[in-house]
This record gives structure tokens, C-alpha cells and sequence, in this order.
């Protein structure tokens, strides 16, 4: 499909010589830029994929054994502390 866009001319030139530093022709890199925007994700979807990837996370911690030991790293701070003091 033959596309037409008004494009300015000093960006048309920049994008005409950097694909000429590429070997590659304008067309080349206007495919490209169209498949990169109709590829990438946008913002919703990104965010169920967080959703799901944090879901999974959470489901496998949920399935871990509880520690032996249910102290918090605060409680073994001031066990240290406490050692400390009575020195």
C-alpha cells in the first residue's frame, strides 16, 4: 500500500541520512517503525502483564513452608542490640 505524509523536511533528511548510514532505504526503516508500533504493547496490557507476573510470584510464596523461626529482622536487631547494651 502507497502511503502519503507530510513530513517536515528537515526530519525527512535526518531520517534519509541516518538510513543511508545503515544501508538501508527510508521504506525499510517506515516498515519498521509501523511494525515496532503495532507490536508493542501498550500501557493496559503492560500492566494485566505486571498483574499476572506479580500474581504468580505471590501465589509460589504462598506455597513456600513457613519459617521455623517467625521473628522479623527488627526483632533480631533488637536481640543484638539488647546483647550489645548488657556488655
Amino acid at each position: 500500500m502507497k502511503v502519503t505524509a507530510d513530513i517536515p523536511d528537515e526530519l525527512y533528511r535526518r531520517v534519509k541520512a541516518k538510513a543511508a548510514t545503515q544501508g538501508r532505504a527510508v521504506r525499510e526503516v517506515t516498515e519498521a517503525l509501523y511494525s515496532a508500533y503495532v507490536e508493542t504493547p501498550d500501557a493496559e496490557s503492560r500492566i494485566r502483564e505486571g498483574e499476572a507476573w506479580l500474581e504468580r510470584w505471590l501465589d509460589l510464596s504462598r506455597r513456600l513452608p513457613a519459617p521455623l523461626d517467625s521473628s522479623t529482622a527488627r526483632d533480631h536487631l533488637d536481640r543484638a542490640r539488647g546483647r550489645l547494651d548488657a556488655s
